[in-house]
């Protein structure tokens, strides 16, 4: 468990890093942690470290976790594929909703979101290196697709997120990332409170702040290899 406090601060100096060489800010970057099949008692070390951002992708197993670690305040993002039928439980539940990639999804967690809650803040996932078995929106669909979400009440459409290709090539990293930030600052034109481009992970967190990354999801480098769920409940 000491390793995650070690980690988290490791993590912490890359990010800081990262950001001076790109003459950015550190506190311009939020730190995400990726932390679908971690245990409740690892994410609680990690939040009395300081973090506060958790992203789940499982959404029983995130559904539990909320219960169990309602005493934290903890900011929740859902970061996997969302399902027509499993949107009720997210829009009640999450602060943060990054795989928003068609309409009709957008509009059940605007129509599902409690009228007590503050507006759900959701990203539009891109599929940004054009993968046939990822989900994602096209970058050319991606403004018509903002168009029409942005008018649905109970949302606050925040920005977007992308999971490039996997690749050890850090050239090939560089472009997609690089195409990305081009996507997010055209649209910004039009909409210019977004403010949230959601990007990079363990393996290239320092090239995305680079590119312009404003929030990384980071697993791995935080709490070590990662662990898989052992029964149906958990996915």
């Amino acid at each position: 468990m000491s390793s995650i406090a070690e980690n988290f601060q490791h993590v912490r100096q890359l990010i800081n890093q990262a950001a001076l060489l790109a003459q950015r800010r550190p506190e311009e970057i939020t730190l995400l942690a990726v932390s679908k099949t971690r245990s409740n008692d690892e994410l609680r070390l990690l939040y009395q470290q300081g973090q506060k951002h958790f992203g789940e992708n499982y959404l029983q197993e995130s559904l539990d976790k909320i219960a169990a670690l309602s005493d934290l305040d903890i900011i929740w993002h859902f970061i996997g594929p969302i399902q027509s039928n499993k949107t009720r439980p997210i829009a009640e539940q999450f602060d943060w909703v990054h795989s928003v990639d068609r309409y009709k999804i957008a509009q059940r967690l605007s129509e599902q979101r409690p009228a007590s809650m503050p507006p759900l803040n959701i990203c539009l996932q891109i599929n940004i290196s054009h993968e046939a078995s990822k989900a994602g929106c096209l970058p050319n669909e991606t403004e018509a697709l903002l168009n029409e979400i942005s008018t649905l009440p109970n949302l606050n459409v925040r920005g977007l997120m992308a999971i490039p290709a996997a690749t050890d090539d850090s050239v090939i990293q560089k472009s997609a990332l690089a195409d990305m930030q081009t996507l997010f600052t055209h649209l910004k034109k039009q909409y210019p409170a977004l403010d949230t481009l959601s990007m990079g992970m363990s393996g290239d967190m320092q090239i995305a702040i680079q590119e312009g990354a404003t929030m990384v999801r980071i697993g791995t480098a935080l709490f070590g290899p990662r662990q898989y769920p052992t029964s149906k409940n958990s996915l």
